[in-house]
């Protein structure tokens, strides 16, 4: 198997050729590709992405304009070639060493989508509180809808097997993403896991870029994927068989 690992980017000349090298560390039992996403950086990025094409094997592909998180993944799945797909920030915030923990549930065919949580006792660092609760309150109300018991919806490190996020619908353009695609799973019949992973959160002075505004707007994405997106409108007609809603069948049950 394949892994393809989509790697968004806006202006994170510094921290993005450490994370280059953390992903290149990681030691996987298959292949992989690192897909680069520059979100038309207004910082010295583009220039660091080039460099970082000639001296490692590395996919790289330039928005035309700033447009969002979402909408550079949507352009990282599209170019992707991996039987898996797993999101990595850019930033220093996640570990790839936990890339081969989520691998492994996929790996063993008992699951088709894992979450990594950061909530867990296995993370060491004290977080911000008001971070801490934006994203509980965010998560807890999508659990609602979606009827999926999970801790961390926010959660950059998703992994899907590639069938089904390159088959889904995506619309949303900034970090409406995380939402949007967990209410899009919630309408499958894709097996879901979540497992703790590392997190070292930085503050807003250290270039985090998610706002209250963005926590106000993943609430109407909620509402709006969970409540006014059917499953028809969710996936292209290609999404395999196995994945779709069950059917139930009225004239058996009277």
């Amino acid at each position: 198997m394949k892994l393809s690992i989509i790697v968004p980017v806006y202006n994170e000349e510094k921290t993005l050729p450490v994370i280059v090298e953390r992903l290149l560390a990681i030691n996987l039992a298959m292949d992989t590709e690192i897909v680069l996403i520059d979100d038309a950086s207004t910082d010295g990025t583009a220039d660091v992405i080039r460099t970082l094409e000639q001296q490692h094997q590395i996919r790289s592909f330039f928005q035309p304009r700033n447009m969002g998180k979402g909408a550079a993944l949507r352009r990282g799945f599209k170019e992707c070639s991996g039987d898996l797909v797993i999101v990595q920030d850019a930033d220093l915030e996640y570990d790839p060493h936990d890339i081969v923990k989520l691998v492994q549930p996929v790996l063993t065919d008992e699951a088709d989508v894992v979450y990594g949580s950061r909530f867990s006792k296995m993370n060491p660092q004290v977080l911000s509180y008001f971070h801490y609760l934006g994203n509980k309150v965010l998560t807890h109300i999508s659990n609602m809808c979606t009827n999926l018991n999970m801790t961390d919806m926010e959660t950059c490190y998703k992994l899907f097997k590639a069938d089904i996020i390159k088959n889904m619908e995506l619309q949303a353009n900034r970090f409406g993403f995380e939402p949007e695609v967990t209410a899009k799973l919630a309408k499958t019949q894709a097996r879901i896991y979540e497992l703790p992973i590392k997190y070292f959160g930085r503050t807003y002075r250290e270039g985090k870029k998610i706002g209250w505004r963005d926590g106000i707007a993943a609430l109407w994405y909620i509402f709006k994927f969970n409540f006014l997106t059917s499953f028809e409108e969710s996936f292209t007609p290609a999404l395999p068989e196995q994945y779709h809603p069950v059917t139930k069948n009225k004239s058996a049950m009277v």
